[in-house]
């Protein structure tokens, strides 16, 4: 399959599943199709506000079941469908990543090629405030080049 039909179902998959999962108050983070031998594998990655639960896994997974199901999208080829959370090593690319991982530690590259390493305190629409060396800085969405979770051992307030 070229990559430009692959991206073309990708995307309808995409648009499919809005819907119901929004209904499920999660939010559509990602969906790949990867070749598996004579199979595809299917990974939808779902995520909301206070994390995604195992049952909310499960409520995912019925749902695009039942949307595949009703749909010719995924064609006659045998497929494996993976519903899973965004996981932490997914890049911080919309406004609700950012708000959802307030009071975690970032590391930022910003489009001019600084780098910044500090815990996201406060977000809104177009920029965060990430605290680097007990100094704020805010940070407009629209000047990070790249931008990740730090995994933390220790987490701030000895949490882990």
């Amino acid at each position: 399959m070229t990559s430009a039909k692959q991206d073309v179902i990708r995307d309808r998959i995409e648009a499919e599943l809005v819907d119901p999962l929004a209904t499920l108050g999660l939010d559509v983070e990602a969906v790949e199709i990867t070749p598996a031998g004579k199979r595809r594998v299917l990974r939808v990655a779902v995520d909301k506000d206070g994390g995604v639960t195992l049952d909310d896994v499960a409520d995912a997974t019925r749902a695009v079941s039942g949307v595949l199901d009703d749909s010719d999208v995924m064609g006659e080829h045998p497929y494996t469908l993976e519903v899973t959370s965004r996981g932490a090593d997914r890049p911080l690319t919309l406004p609700r990543h950012w708000r959802r991982n307030v009071d975690r530690l970032v590391k930022v590259t910003l489009a001019d090629g600084d780098e910044l390493t500090g815990r996201i305190t406060a977000t809104g629409e177009d920029a965060a405030t990430v605290t680097v060396d007990d100094v704020d800085r805010q940070v407009a969405y629209a000047d990070v080049a790249r931008a990740r979770v730090q995994v933390e051992l220790n987490r701030k307030g000895g949490t882990p």
